[in-house]
Formats: C-alpha cells, sequence, structure tokens
C-alpha cells in the first residue's frame, strides 16, 4: 500500500468524505453549434468525483478528492482549481509519464442526440490507477468514500481497483456509489460489471434509464430487488423525482456528529424505524423540483453531493433527497458542471416546506442567492 506524499500533512481523522475517480480538464463552447463550428473554448474542469468533492466542500464539509494526473500544466490547473473549492488534495498523484485527461462538448443538453463529447483520456495518468498505487490510508479515512462506475470503464487495473476498495473489510467507511454508466465507455467492455460492484457498496445511485441500458432492468421495484444488499438504493427518475429502498440500522456514516437532527423528525423516522426493525424496506418517493434549466452537465453529481451532505447530518431520508434536488438545481440553473450550492439555513427552509409548496416552488438562475424575504413559490 502506498503512503502519503513525502512532506504532506493530512488530517485523516477530521475527513468527511472521500471521493475517488478522475478528473479532466474540460473546454466548454463559446456558442452552441457542432463542434467543427465552435471557433473558440473556455476552459472548466469535469469529473464526476471531484464535482461531488467540490459541492461537499462548497457546502462545509471536508472533503478530499483523490486522483491521478499528469507532470503537465492541466494536471496542475485541476489540482489547483479543485483546491480552491476547499477540497483536501494531498494524496493526489503526479505521473510523469502519462498526460492528463481533456474533453471537449457541445453546449447542448447531454441526453440530444444533437450533443458531441470529444474525450482526449486514452492511456491518461487516472487510466493508471490501481491496487498498486493508490493511497488506502488516505481513502479509508473518511467517514464516507464515494466511488463511480466511471473509473471502473478507464482501465483493467482500474477496475481492480473498484474491486479491491468495494470488498468487505473491518473498519470501512460507509461506500457511497453512484453507477454513472457511460455507455461509450463501455463499447468493449461489460457495462454488468456495474452491478457486480453496486453490490458490494452501502449506498448506491442509479438513474431509471441507465439501469435499463447498462442491465436490462426496468423500473424502480426491479432494481432495487437486483441490488439488495446495499442498505440504501436511490433511484433518480429524472423529472418524476427519485425513489429511495432503505433497509436495516438507520444507514449513515461511522462517527455522525448529526446531534439532535434524528429527534427533529418526527413521526416519519419513527416509521422509517418500525419498519427497518421488522426488516422491510422503506420506500420514499419525493418528486423532482420544477427547474428552469441552463445546461444539464453536472446535475447527477450535484444530487449526489447533496444527498451524502444530508445523510452526514442524519436527516431523513426524504430530506436527504430533497437536499439532493435543491443541490441538482443550483447546478442546473448554470452553464458549468459546478456552482456555489445554496447557504444552508435556506436550503433548510425549503427542505422543510409541505408537499404542496415543494411541488408549486420552481427555481431559475439565480435562486440561491434569494434570501427568505425573495424566495418565489409559485405555480409552474
Amino acid at each position: 500500500m502506498s503512503g502519503p506524499a513525502a512532506g504532506t500533512a493530512h488530517a485523516a481523522t477530521t475527513t468527511d468524505v472521500v471521493c475517488l475517480g478522475e478528473s479532466m480538464v474540460t473546454f466548454l463552447p463559446s456558442q452552441p453549434g457542432r463542434l467543427a463550428d465552435v471557433p473558440s473554448f473556455g476552459r472548466g474542469i469535469g469529473g464526476a468525483e471531484s464535482n461531488v468533492a467540490c459541492a461537499l466542500a462548497a457546502a462545509g464539509h471536508r472533503a478530499a478528492w483523490v486522483g491521478r494526473v499528469g507532470a503537465d500544466g492541466f494536471g496542475d490547473h485541476l489540482v489547483e482549481t479543485i483546491a480552491g473549492y476547499g477540497v483536501d488534495t494531498s494524496a493526489v498523484r503526479r505521473d510523469p509519464d502519462r498526460p492528463t485527461g481533456i474533453y471537449f462538448r457541445t453546449a447542448t443538453d447531454r441526453g440530444t442526440g444533437a450533443h458531441e463529447v470529444a474525450y482526449y483520456r486514452a492511456g491518461s495518468a487516472a487510466s493508471a490507477m490501481s491496487p498498486a498505487n493508490v493511497p488506502y490510508e488516505e481513502l479509508f479515512a473518511g467517514r464516507i468514500l464515494h466511488l463511480s462506475g466511471i473509473t471502473a470503464a478507464l482501465s483493467a487495473d482500474c477496475l481492480a481497483l473498484l474491486r479491491e476498495l468495494t470488498a468487505p473489510r473491518p473498519g470501512r467507511p460507509l461506500v457511497s456509489f453512484d453507477v454513472n454508466h457511460r455507455p461509450r465507455l463501455w463499447r468493449d467492455g461489460d457495462a454488468g460489471v456495474l452491478l457486480e460492484l453496486a453490490r458490494r457498496c452501502d449506498l448506491v445511485f442509479v438513474g431509471e434509464d441507465e439501469a435499463e441500458e447498462a442491465w436490462g432492468i426496468v423500473g424502480a421495484e426491479a432494481i432495487r430487488a437486483a441490488l439488495p444488499e446495499p442498505s440504501v438504493v436511490v433511484v433518480k427518475r429524472g423529472s418524476a423525482g427519485a425513489t429511495v429502498f432503505a433497509s436495516g440500522p438507520r444507514p449513515g456514516p461511522r462517527s455522525s456528529n448529526a446531534g439532535g437532527a434524528d429527534s427533529a423528525a418526527g413521526g416519519a423516522e419513527a416509521g422509517e424505524r418500525a419498519a427497518q426493525a421488522a426488516g422491510r424496506d422503506t420506500v420514499t418517493v419525493v418528486p423532482a423540483l420544477h427547474v428552469d434549466v441552463v445546461a444539464a452537465v453536472g446535475a447527477g453529481d450535484a444530487f449526489a453531493a447533496g444527498f451524502l451532505s444530508a445523510t452526514l447530518r442524519g436527516l431523513p431520508v426524504r430530506d436527504r433527497v430533497r437536499h439532493g434536488h435543491l443541490m441538482a438545481a443550483a447546478v442546473l440553473t448554470v452553464p458549468g458542471d459546478l456552482t456555489e450550492p445554496p447557504a444552508r439555513d435556506h436550503a433548510d427552509r425549503l427542505v422543510a416546506l409541505d408537499d404542496g409548496a415543494w411541488g408549486r416552488l420552481r427555481l431559475g438562475p439565480g435562486w440561491t442567492a434569494a434570501d427568505r424575504a425573495h424566495e418565489e413559490v409559485r405555480t409552474p
């Protein structure tokens, strides 16, 4: 097992969430159109796991990102930018022989046929991550270890690493896994391995659409049946919202400092505990918000960050999902993958709305800066 970089101080015991995966330099188009027609691009960063780390740090949590980048200018930019969000990057490794990955994308929604992405990540520094060269002590130091199926697709060594990290072991932190199925990364591989990995984790995020595409499994109940082991399975259903299946002891990371959050949950939490004591799943369905979307990229990562943030705080399942929706709405209403999340007290006020008010809430660009006097709850 490798150790932390020489001379680097690492406050292992204070980390809330450790995220491992590839981050790349992203080139964002200056105008809509085909890649062939876009005259110039602005530089940003992109990476599912680093996005989650940045969002959590911006929300006030102690987050770390572990990855591998080239010993090049793009690697410098990634590490400096991610650290600028308050993320601990001390365990990032530099590869002298392989480059940092980059990609270009169009301005259109990822879900449309007009969306184009040109990846230059084959043979990247991140694809060389393996069980032999990652800092295990840093990876297992947090209360939550967050992983993604994207890493499994990068190389055989990366897949071996995820198998190692999701293997049962004493003292393992809560392992969170976002399936993040990317079909173009699995053209020469079997995306069924993502189901194998997900079953070894404690908390799983998976979209209904990607479960059908990757595994041929249709519907939230069928997804839960295929994933019986995780304590929590979050099935994302697009504009319909999310369905969460929770079983066993009330799920949460070790050494929680949630304080009185559980006692404030009231009767809903009592119902959850009774169902869990009887060995049954509790099923929580939370509608999505109405959002005036600017760009859809990064919303899934933001949702995961919001859910993990609320999990760290020991909030009820419904509130965890609502915080996920709000964090996603913050990203959906800006052009890039990352943005400043709403202030915690602002988000908590919105999460506490009754079902009717939540259903009438509509959020557009600039909503995260609103205070109580300027919040707008209106019928879409």
